[in-house]
């Protein structure tokens, strides 16, 4: 017998000895530990007698035991390192990306078995299961710490996890020109738009940065605004003033009761005030409840997939056509436009050696569109010259010059900051 199908022997009879007892490890782990370490001593028994292979290290094999039962098995200390940002689990095998973007597999064998029952001790005390009924499920675990997606059959094949490892970090405008992910003149141009409710498209590919970006461009909102989060399963941690909330959509009870969608919470953001309405992303019929939010003279922000700034334009109108109210599609494109006032495309490329590395290309500014032509006008505010972002030397439009006008320092104009002369402290 081999030590991975011994291991998981033990450890499955150690779980099933444990449910029989009702015993949790975690707040009984002296009754456990005793437990496993009498399994373990009852197989080397079994060894000396010529029926099982003797353990070399059977102290070792007591500790695995214990903390697949009281903690998260052999990733246990993948979920502690502040170093790893994604970690992907497909049925027996296990890997994730370190901070600078490389793909590593994770050296000790783990089981489909073992891997599900962590997958679903992560999920205990989110209030949702996995099972055939509930094939598919996100929730945020590990304290807040990361985001779960987890599908298994029928949808699936075999188990498919991945946690979206939160930062450590706060990130802010400002780090991230530490980071190279903008210039300071970019970073003080979102922060006017923090400061004067200006509405946000945060675009670009998976992985791209998107959802901490958001997260910089909201810390800089001022505290006296009411701002209102809403999200399919919480990922943004950003500190609120007294007045603002976070809102996530529920899934399916167990009763079989409706579910609270994205749509519903942005109708309720909407009965109530909202400085800045941010939607975490936008993916479906909640685009559609957005363009209420734009006319609402509030700020708006929000991700959403796309591989351009001008196609997370089309990807918006898209999903709200999703929403099936009929509207013509002009009619929708020429609310958006008038109420977006930029997209931030993020992107992330391969670099050599291994690694990516995520760099805003561009932030352009989006035109009305009021005069029945298709398509969406966009003029490039910023954009990627010989490695650096750079003002291209454009305006917004004369309202929104205006609202940051008031917003700045006395004798600072808007060219001065998107030229670089002057950034906020």
């Amino acid at each position: 017998m081999s030590p991975t199908s011994t291991y998981e022997r033990i450890r499955t009879r150690a779980a099933e000895v444990c449910e029989e007892r009702h015993i949790r490890p975690a707040e009984n782990p002296v009754a456990a530990r005793k437990l496993i370490v009498d399994l373990v001593t009852e197989h080397q028994s079994e060894a000396q007698a010529g029926r099982a292979d003797s353990l070399g290290r059977p102290d070792q094999m007591v500790d695995r035991i214990w903390q697949a039962l009281a903690e998260y098995g052999p990733l246990t200390g993948l979920f502690a390192r502040l170093d790893v940002e994604e970690v992907f689990i497909e049925g027996d095998r296990v890997s994730y990306i370190e901070e600078g973007g490389r793909l590593v597999a994770l050296n000790e064998p783990t089981t489909e078995r073992e891997n599900r029952q962590i997958v679903e001790r992560l999920l205990e005390g989110t209030g949702r299961r996995l099972d055939v009924t509930s094939a598919i499920q996100q929730a945020h675990v590990l304290d807040g710490r990361a985001r779960l997606t987890a599908v298994i059959e029928p949808v699936s094949l075999r188990l498919s996890a991945t946690l979206r490892m939160y930062t450590a970090a706060d990130e802010t405008l400002g780090s991230l020109v530490r980071r190279g992910v903008w210039s300071p003149a970019a970073a003080g141009f979102l922060w006017c738009l923090a400061q004067v409710r200006g509405s946000v498209l945060f675009a670009g590919p998976t992985g791209a940065g998107k959802t901490t970006a958001l997260g910089a461009f909201l810390r800089s909102v001022p505290s006296d605004q009411c701002v209102r989060v809403v999200e399919e399963v919480r990922e943004l941690n950003v500190p609120l003033s007294l007045h603002s909330s976070f809102y996530e959509a529920s899934g399916v009870a167990l009763s079989g009761e409706r579910r609270y969608t994205l749509r519903d919470l942005i109708k309720v953001c909407l009965a109530m005030r909202v400085d800045m309405l941010c939607v975490g992303e936008v993916r479906g019929a909640e685009a559609f409840e957005v363009t209420r939010a734009v006319n609402a003279g509030g700020g708006f922000s929000c991700t959403i997939h796309s591989d351009s700034a001008r196609k997370a334009l089309s990807a918006l109108l898209s999903a709200a056509l999703l929403a099936g109210e009929h509207v013509p599609h002009e009619a929708l494109r020429t609310v958006f436009s008038e109420s977006i006032d930029t997209v931030v495309y993020l992107d992330r490329h391969i670099i050599k050696g291994g690694g990516s590395l995520r760099e805003c290309r561009e932030i352009v500014l989006v035109k009305p569109v009021t005069d029945g032509r298709s398509g969406w006008m966009v003029e490039p505010l910023f954009e990627r010259q010989g490695g650096e972002l750079r003002w291209t030397g454009l305006m917004p439009e004369v309202d929104l010059v205006a609202r940051i006008d008031r917003i700045l320092p006395d004798g600072v104009t808007l060219p001065m900051l998107l030229d670089g002369e002057w950034h906020p402290g």
